[in-house]
């Protein structure tokens, strides 16, 4: 499989949680390790991070560092991705960013490849992939927009702490530790304590209330389907440690059933139906599938369809779309008889993405 992934990859933010599930994914492809570079910050320059059955260095991230590499998978925040997209894609690297820098930007796609891969046809040398609440949502209704017309959808989520980062999950196990001996620790990564406890999630809100998790569903969602579907979300924190879990509501523009439904969904890419039992986050944890079960429709109304989601958020939610983009865009990469891209990208110029 390693074939179908550019020939060297960097991975920029290599230490943090989305940064060592990448690796982890292209180890699992086989991808060698002289084919990737591991970039983190200036602290953790000269350690290693595992991959496959040995280790890799992190490297230095320096201007000519870039030209070692076809394509480079971003796993940090927005300002900092800000600041190394435009070298990057100045040295003809493609980029791939997980961060909320460009999601919005009219210029970058916002991709998932199940839903729009036609937009890396033309192959972007800058692609944004979608917040993970995002990514699990639409993926997750896409079998059912595609055959039903989807009118409005109401969501809460119950998001695991991994996706505030690694010290989040220490935190959750500290806390954990604590509350069983009757200690008290006081939250340093979450306003609330996170441990035997749920509270709205931490991220800033709006002048409507609104959390930047939320606003993200609701602006990104809107990019990404062809047409503005309204959601109104309610994004939670909850004491687990990895996989986001969802309960989805969708008012569809006429009636469905239930054998419909799961036939949409039984058959669609990147999802697993899950009748037998209910899903769980245990059971998504190291899962590339989104796993759904609980379909229902309501019987008050038979356009309301109901469905209970569980996905690891730092696979197909993150790192894994990420890979998912870069084959992509690997196997429509030219032939022999068309000529190379261009070292400056086509969507947009570096020099105006300085200025964002």
């Amino acid at each position: 499989m390693s074939d179908s992934l550019p020939h060297r990859i960097a991975i920029v933010g290599a230490t943090g949680a989305v940064g060592l599930e990448a690796l982890a994914i292209l180890a699992e492809r086989a991808v060698s390790a002289d084919r990737i570079g591991a970039f983190a910050s200036p602290r953790s320059v000269g350690t290693t991070v595992p991959y496959a059955d040995g280790h890799v260095p992190i490297q230095q991230i320096t201007p000519d560092a870039w030209h070692a590499f076809d394509t480079a998978i971003f796993c940090v925040d927005a300002q900092t991705s800000r600041r190394l997209a435009p070298p990057a894609l100045r040295a003809g690297v493609t980029v791939i960013d997980n961060s909320s820098a460009f999601r919005l930007d009219p210029r970058v796609p916002l991709v998932v490849p199940e839903i729009n891969a036609e937009l890396l046809d033309d192959r972007p040398t800058l692609v944004a992939n979608p917040n993970c609440s995002t990514i699990l949502l639409l993926t997750a209704l896409e079998p059912i927009r595609r055959s039903f017309s989807i009118e409005r959808i109401t969501l809460s989520t119950y998001q695991a702490v991994s996706g505030a980062g690694l010290e989040a999950i220490a935190e959750l196990r500290d806390q954990t530790r604590a509350a069983l001996d009757a200690k008290p620790r006081a939250p340093r990564v979450f306003p609330h304590p996170c441990a035997f406890n749920v509270f709205p999630h931490e991220s800033p809100r709006d002048e409507h209330g609104y959390t930047q998790e939320e606003r993200k569903i609701i602006d990104e969602s809107a990019k990404i389907w062809p047409a503005e579907i309204p959601i109104s979300p309610t994004c939670v924190r909850v004491p687990v440690e990895r996989a986001h879990s969802q309960a989805i509501v969708a008012d569809l523009a006429e009636p469905i059933t239930r054998e419909q439904a799961e036939h949409a969904l039984r058959i669609a890419p990147a999802v697993r139906l899950m009748t037998d039992s209910d899903p769980t986050p245990l059971q998504a944890t190291g899962k590339d599938d989104i796993l759904i079960g609980r379909v229902r429709i309501d019987p008050t109304d038979p356009r309301r369809l109901l469905l209970w989601v569980c996905a690891d958020q730092l696979r197909k939610g993150a790192a894994l779309n990420a890979i998912q983009i870069a084959e992509h865009l690997h196997r429509n990469r030219p032939t022999a008889a068309q000529p190379d891209r261009p070292a400056m990208p086509r969507n947009p110029s570096p020099h105006s993405l300085a200025s964002t």
